[in-house]
């Protein structure tokens, strides 16, 4: 169940409602003359609602490209793909 509370409770009651976005993980909504006006949720949640978006982005991404081309590649090629480009990626580092 969502935790709607008037916007006035982010200045009266301010402890109780960083209690709830952390213990919770789950965001508070805070509404203005009885309307949605704002949503507040801790930064770890923010993070992961972030990553959640960038992950469901590229799925999106790849699933079009599965669409639209016939180039398909295998386990082999993806994972020597990433083995050589890591590879790159720390002798870069080292130097």
């Amino acid at each position: 169940m969502p935790h709607i509370r008037p916007v006035s409770d982010l200045r009266n009651n301010f402890a109780d409602i960083s209690r709830i976005v952390h213990e919770t993980a789950e965001p508070v909504f805070l509404t203005k003359n009885g309307y949605g006006d704002m949503v507040v949720m801790s930064m770890e949640a923010y993070e992961k609602f972030k990553l959640d978006i960038m992950i469901y982005e590229k799925l999106k991404e790849a699933a079009l490209e599965a669409k639209t081309t016939d180039v398909r590649y295998s386990h082999e090629e993806v994972f020597a793909d990433l083995r050589e480009k890591l590879k790159e990626k720390v002798e870069a580092d080292n130097v």
